[in-house]
């Protein structure tokens, strides 16, 4: 779906109410399908985000308005998807399926975790576990979670077991948090490019929107860095949206930051803390690949390691254990907060997205073992990711094709803005189903509401064979680009440098 110019006002209109009652055709351009989300745009640069605009207007007799709406989000953002699970690779059985470079799973540490989780502490059944349990999670879990984030945070005090909330995932917990936090129609600032199914996430439960703070592949004026994210940047998208009558309530963090790879400094994050506070923004930070960075001279600092939060009645930090520990099909995500207003609403949802008993034991066996994860697992892993990663930026090199390189996360972010003739994001879609008829799939630059179109993410966190099929349907397609375009350069030509778009550091 192209992005769809929004209305005059700017004003997130996915509110519900007797006299409107939410339809497609009066919310805001939103998500696309599957291979590229929306891009929409409002005035003067600044843009927003509620689902449903531009969608097909059929709706279901047996559903609501709402749950139409939902229904044709959920079709139109998962089409690439369903094609791979209906095509998967299979080096055995079907050797001609589609590989997945899109999804943002771990898939290099299966041997270590098999072994763990079938170690005889793991299988243990008692009648607690049987039952129901405290909706914010068994005290046991939420002890475990908290000696964890102390320790892997490098907290300067012990974080409190009160203050810890498990859920089914971090997808259930941007739902709810947006849900607890937000009256319907009111809006997160979020800087993009960023991890797009959030904009489902705040808007499924709550209609909660999104306001955007754009941020440029060029390196201009004071940035130091392409997609640098200042306080600056913040402060004309807030006064942006409030001047087009959107109520913003908080700020997302991705820390680090998906799909770009980046890490906040200390003292970046401070900044941007300093600033919601001024305004009396909640912040959510998500903090889910705080194990996935994988070189030294790249560290990570948790807010949940600061001496001190300026505003920690309004500060939620997010983790999961889908990225760090390769398990996303456990369903698994940790809210701290602070405030026991937030925690007690959150964990009033919390009857919708419990986890089972006896996973609650295994993620607690888990996160206990801090001997195997710092002396077998993490170390095994970052070694992992950093080949896979130096293989595929190899491999980009050697096609001149321009990327940030970046050490934390599963995902590279790649620039193929040349291969489209008008750089429009049309084209950018084009190149995705291309891409998708050569058996590999990728995810769009749109699809993260990038404003510029061209670019899109890799995932390198998979097995060398299916890393070097995948790299060669890559390499085919953009090959027989560059012939019909009359534009073949020598195999091993590196890309221009240039101060818009550099190469391996962009």
């Amino acid at each position: 779906m192209d992005g769809v110019e929004a209305g005059r006002s700017g004003r997130c209109s996915a509110v519900s109410t007797p006299s409107a009652p939410p339809s497609s055709k009066n919310l805001p351009p939103g998500l696309g399908d599957g291979l590229c989300g929306g891009s929409p745009r409002g005035t003067d640069g600044y843009r927003w985000c509620a689902p449903g605009a531009g969608l097909s207007q059929t709706t279901s007799p047996h559903l609501s308005s709402r749950g139409s709406i939902i229904r044709r989000l959920r079709d139109s953002s998962e089409m690439g998807y369903n094609a791979y699970h209906a095509d998967k690779y299979d080096e055995d059985e079907n050797p001609d399926g589609i590989i997945n470079l899109a999804t943002s799973e771990n898939k290099l540490c299966f041997d270590l975790l098999s072994e763990r989780l079938n170690q005889k502490d793991m299988h243990h059944i008692e009648p607690t576990l049987l039952q129901y349990a405290d909706w914010r999670g068994h005290g046991f879990l939420r002890e475990e979670v908290a000696r964890f984030l102390t320790y892997y945070c490098k907290a300067p005090a012990p974080l409190k077991l009160q203050n810890v909330i498990v859920l089914n995932g971090c997808t259930a917990l941007f739902s709810v948090l947006a849900t607890v936090l937000c009256e319907p129609g009111e809006a997160f600032l979020i800087a993009t490019p960023f991890y797009g199914a959030i904009t489902q996430d705040l808007y499924f439960y709550g209609n909660v929107c999104l306001a955007y703070v754009d941020l440029d592949s060029k390196v201009t004026g004071t940035d130091s860095r392409p997609y640098q994210l200042t306080v600056e940047k913040l402060e004309a998208a807030l006064q942006g949206a409030r001047s087009e009558g959107t109520n913003v309530k908080g700020l997302i963090l991705l820390n680090p930051h998906n799909p770009l790879g980046d890490i906040y400094s200390l003292e970046e994050m401070l900044d941007f803390l300093e600033f919601a506070k001024r305004h009396a923004l909640h912040v959510i930070v998500d903090e889910i690949y705080m194990l996935s960075v994988f070189d030294e001279p790249s560290p990570f600092h948790s807010v949940l390691g600061m001496d001190r939060l300026p505003d920690p009645q309004r500060t939620h930090v997010m983790w999961g254990t889908s990225k760090d520990f390769g398990i996303s099909g456990i369903r698994f995500g940790v809210l701290y907060t602070e405030n026991q207003d937030v925690a007690n609403a959150v964990a009033s949802l919390g009857c919708f997205h419990s986890i089972c008993g006896t996973v609650q034991h295994q993620i607690a066996q888990l996160l206990r073992d801090q001997d195997w994860i710092d002396q077998v697992y993490l170390p095994e892993n970052h070694s992992r990711l950093k080949a896979a990663h130096t293989y595929v930026t190899d491999q980009l090199n050697s096609l001149g094709v321009p990327f940030l390189d970046r050490k934390a996360g599963l995902f590279i972010w790649i620039d193929l803005s040349k291969y489209l003739r008008s750089g429009t994001f049309q084209e950018e879609k084009q190149l995705g189903r291309r891409f998708l008829d050569n058996k590999v799939l990728l995810s769009c630059g749109q699809g993260f509401k990038c404003k510029e179109p061209g670019w899109f993410r890799l995932i390198f966190s998979d097995k060398k064979p299916r890393l070097q099929l995948g790299m060669q349907r890559i390499r085919q397609v953009l090959s027989e680009l560059e012939l019909q375009s009359g534009n073949l350069p020598p195999p091993c030509q590196q890309p221009e440098q240039s101060s818009k778009r550099g190469q391996g550091d962009l």
